[in-house]
């Protein structure tokens, strides 16, 4: 009997944990704010959505000591619920994981617990691959900041990153020469030595004889640099977030462009370029600030940039696109690049949390389009005030709230603004609210101007997880491999080659003393899982 009643105890104990774990309503988070936030006890937005879901947070946020803090949590075994706007690593988050501070997210990223945030994974697979990591095991929340063409009402979705150099030149130079605009990079050849032999700043713009500078740019820089040029030898080298000269290819193999025949024969093309004055003799060492300068001085015939009116400042009048050209063999292949990545680094609930399925419910509200908006800038009826004929959020203007509020559009938003997993998708700026008019325009341009020349749009994903070998054999070689590659890319284009047995040798050194091929069954693994998980 005393067995039976121990057992009838027991069972009624385990009944009672389970809907009293089910039910936890009161949760406690560590996490970051901004240093003009007022902290998120009274955040109306926050208030709200928790009212929504019956809950209610403890909220322990700050803009200081918010990694020292979290370490002295984690190390001391006094957690919270959860961690929200942190930005832990991959690798951190993989760690946490594996030793079970963090608990994995799977189980709770259904239709039930998350709709939201599951609809978002079934129109955007991509955003699941980003956040999943190698054990197969999800354990924070994605958050991103999309900025594509889908959000000026393009029907294909490209990164405002896809191509970060926009090439231009002086038409007014052009005109008065009678040329047209060059359509490959032979003809671009032969009008740069028509604009140094008439020293077109002089002629036009009465700049001291010979300051013109047929074409300035800086070296292998983010968009002022000479890569857009390459395309005409089948490729673009584009500084990124990933590993330099690494492109994805359609069939999905990865590469390293730096040791590719197109690659040679573009160094040696434009060597000829610049031992003949066409191309700015201090394209190594100048800054923006210097290349700026020059062009806003009318100097500089041909140049590259995001707008023409920032670079060219008053002769931007005078300046238009330059399209990609055509190299020597007639064709041209512009490699694009990924645009920003999406994290799991910015929510992440602990072994502490007795059940997460509630609190889950609160962040899955989050990827609502206009909700994320609030969070991002501020309430409606305070950083949004009122909607117009297209059923768009207006944003307060400058004058708005500095006679409203005493501060700034751009201080008010970081006063409301809450850190943690904001994903905001390129299709929000066409549903909900504007982007900046800069943007536009650069989104504008990309998509019209420059994207009809790209034949594939295919890219390597720069939110690739890694195991933390491969992160190992990135942290050995990677730093080597880039700057080997770029010192010798810039020696070739300076001093001209490379000769046969250069090239042999520049081949061998990157496989053997760089690692190049350890790299690439690094990122190709990576990728393949990637997909997989897509």
């Amino acid at each position: 009997m005393k067995r039976i009643f121990a057992l009838l105890l027991a069972l009624a104990i385990v009944a009672f944990a389970i809907p009293a774990m089910a039910e936890q309503t009161e949760y406690t988070i560590i996490g970051g704010q901004s240093a003009l936030s007022p902290g998120y006890q009274d955040n109306e937005v926050l208030n709200k959505l928790q009212e929504e879901t019956g809950i209610s947070i403890n909220w322990n946020t700050m803009s200081d000591s918010l990694s020292e803090q979290v370490n002295i949590h984690i190390a001391g075994g006094d957690l919270p619920d959860a961690f929200m706007g942190v930005g832990f690593s991959n690798y951190e988050l993989a760690t946490y994981g594996e030793d079970g501070t963090f608990i994995d997210l799977t189980p709770y990223l259904n239709a039930d617990v998350m709709p939201n945030l599951t609809a978002i994974f079934e129109e955007h697979p991509e955003i699941r691959a980003a956040i999943t990591q190698a054990d197969g095991c999800i354990y924070g929340l994605p958050a991103a900041e999309q900025m594509g063409t889908a959000g000026i009402g393009k029907e294909e979705d490209y990164s405002i990153f896809t191509i970060p150099q926009f090439s231009m030149i002086n038409k007014a130079w052009l005109d008065d020469l009678g040329l047209e605009i060059p359509t490959t990079l032979d003809e671009l050849h032969d009008v740069l030595v028509a604009f140094k032999e008439n020293d077109m700043a002089a002629k036009m713009y009465g700049a001291a004889p010979g300051s013109t500078i047929p074409m300035s740019c800086g070296f292998d820089q983010w968009c002022w640099g000479q890569n857009i040029f390459y395309a005409g030898f089948g490729f673009t080298n584009w500084p990124n977030d990933v590993i330099n000269d690494l492109v994805l290819q359609p069939d999905g193999t990865v590469n390293f462009v730096c040791d590719d025949d197109g690659y040679r024969a573009a160094l040696t093309y434009f060597h000829d370029w610049y031992a003949d004055g066409l191309i700015d003799v201090e394209m190594f060492s100048q800054d923006t600030t210097q290349l700026m300068s020059k062009c806003q001085q009318g100097w500089v015939g041909v140049s590259t940039w995001w707008y023409i009116e920032e670079l060219m400042g008053e002769y931007s009048k005078d300046y238009v696109f330059l399209p990609v050209l055509n190299g020597p063999d007639g064709t041209h292949n512009v490699t694009v690049r990924t645009g920003g990545a999406t994290n799991s680094g910015q929510l992440s609930i602990t072994e502490a949390c007795d059940d997460p399925t509630n609190l889950l419910k609160f962040f899955d509200k989050w990827y609502d389009g206009e909700t994320v908006m609030q969070l991002q800038y501020g309430p409606i009826g305070v950083f949004f005030t009122g909607k117009d004929d297209k059923g768009m959020w207006l944003s307060i203007t400058e004058e708005e709230s500095q006679e409203k509020y005493g501060k700034g559009a751009g201080e008010l938003k970081m006063t409301y603004e809450v850190a943690g997993p904001k994903l905001i998708l390129s299709n929000y700026y066409n549903d909900y609210f504007y982007m900046e008019d800069r943007a536009i325009e650069r989104l504008t341009d990309l998509y019209d101007s420059w994207m009809p020349y790209v034949d594939s749009a295919v890219v390597y994903p720069v939110d690739c997880v890694y195991t933390q070998d491969e992160l190992d054999v990135i942290d050995r070689y990677k730093a080597d491999f880039e700057n080997t590659v770029a010192e010798q890319e810039g020696l070739w284009i300076k001093n001209g080659g490379p000769t046969d047995d250069e090239w042999e040798s520049y081949k061998n050194t990157l496989t053997n003393n760089c690692g190049m091929d350890k790299l690439l069954e690094v990122y190709q693994a990576a990728y393949d899982r990637y997909a997989a998980a897509e």
